[in-house]
């Protein structure tokens, strides 16, 4: 075993046993210290990202990938108020969700309590540094992150404020800890730490989540590939549908709640596709259709098999004309990474349909699936969004971060 690794698990097993015994109040006192030292130390947070991102440009970094890199004050000010609004949301831990009698008399409870230790592996993005923090601080669980290498730099100071904002708390800096090498192979190694990580969570692109769940032996939380749809049905209020198209694929399109396959019922698509297609126009959308999509849209380039089933992170869209409800539906349930699914639709009907019909983390009726935020769900902030079905689903904010023990009441019974 690496020998970092080992030092770091072992003092992070230690602190989470330290975290494990503080109060609420304790810890709200250490988020607001964090909040805190985000500010203190902006102008080393921010020299240290600009290095990062001058050595992204001069490595063709793409675009959409060095705008997800990318601080500045407005950014470090979204990662310190999530501290703060951490800290106003209710604890989980300790909290007893439910106590009933047993026929023996025994009183049996079902206490929330922390994970213990968790990893956490991402791309290039610094402020999931502070969110992932914040949450995993907050939940009662120590942290150990290993982010990306076009991010080091920015992830470096980060930590390095957040664990003053923790000594000064009077918490042992090691409850946060950060990888400072972004190698694979300690990567690899760091997926199998099972001595001292209690969960591993991948926050990423495909290619890094498949890469930990096929190498890593601790137990995995899948989160977040994005093959996200929006549907158009020919109920649907165009002018509506238009603007919702328009924020979930050009607000921010490297980000995994972004829409990447628009499909659209054939009774509304000569209506609709030249009007969105002028919407998308100023952003440079690529449009990637179908047959009769590009009968409509000669502007638009043929759409391949693998194109349906892309997550393009950037400001390409697939478009696909269906001739039925029942079609869109085939269509989604075959291409969908199970992350968020939308439908614009006036009748009510079609949109309960959808809501049975589609087995996702997240599915709209008439909203953007920008909203697919722990942020935006009242969590203050989210750990990434599980795509899975076992223990978390959605935006994993504090209580996703918790487990559970029972615990047992008794006067002096003994089994028989």
């Amino acid at each position: 075993m690496n020998s970092l690794l080992q030092e770091m698990g072992i003092a992070a097993k230690a602190a989470a046993n330290s975290l494990r015994k503080s109060s609420t109040k304790q810890k709200n006192e250490g988020l607001l210290a964090m909040e805190a030292a985000l500010y203190t130390h902006q102008d080393a947070i921010l020299a240290a990202n600009a290095n990062d991102i001058a050595a992204a440009e001069a490595n063709g970094l793409a675009t959409p990938m060095i705008e997800r890199l990318t601080l500045n004050p407005q950014r470090i000010k979204g990662m310190a108020d999530s501290f703060k609004e951490i800290a106003q949301l209710p604890d989980p831990i300790g909290y007893v969700e439910e106590m009933t009698k047993s026929a023996d008399g025994l009183m049996i409870g079902k206490q929330r309590v922390p994970l213990g230790v968790i990893g956490i592996i991402y791309e290039s993005r610094p402020n999931v540094t502070a969110d992932a923090s914040a949450l995993c601080f907050k939940s009662g669980n120590a942290v150990i992150l290993r982010g990306g290498k076009e991010a080091l730099e920015s992830n470096k100071a980060i930590m390095t404020a957040l664990q003053a904002g923790l000594a000064e708390a009077g918490f042992a800096k090691e409850t946060l800890q950060l990888i400072p090498d972004p190698s694979r192979e300690l990567a690899n190694e760091f997926m199998k730490l099972n001595d001292y990580l209690d969960c591993l969570i991948p926050r990423g692109g495909a290619g890094l989540i498949q890469n930990v769940l096929k190498n890593a032996t601790v137990p995995v939380i899948e989160t977040g590939v994005g093959n996200c749809h929006l549907y158009i049905d020919k109920a649907a209020e165009l002018e509506m549908a238009t603007r919702i198209l328009v924020n979930a694929k050009c607000s921010r399109p490297s980000v995994c709640n972004s829409i990447e396959t628009l499909v659209v019922h054939e009774a509304v698509a000569d209506a609709f596709l030249p009007v969105f297609a002028k919407a998308l126009a100023p952003y440079k959308v690529e449009l990637r259709g179908d047959a009769k999509t590009r009968s409509i849209l000669p502007e638009a380039v043929p759409a391949t098999e693998e194109d349906f089933a892309a997550e393009f992170s950037d400001f390409i869209l697939a478009v696909k004309v269906v001739s039925s409800y029942d079609e869109a539906i085939a269509h989604i349930q075959k291409y969908s990474t199970g992350h968020s699914e939308v439908i614009v639709t006036d009748h009510y009907q079609t949109a309960q349909n959808f809501l049975n019909d589609i087995d996702a983390a997240a599915v709209y009726i008439n909203a953007s699936s920008r909203f697919t935020d722990g942020g935006c769900f009242g969590f203050g902030g989210e750990i990434g969004i599980s795509t899975q079905k076992l223990h978390a689903r959605g935006p994993m904010g504090l209580k996703e971060l918790t487990s559970y023990k029972y615990i047992i009441y008794g006067e002096g019974q003994i089994r028989s």
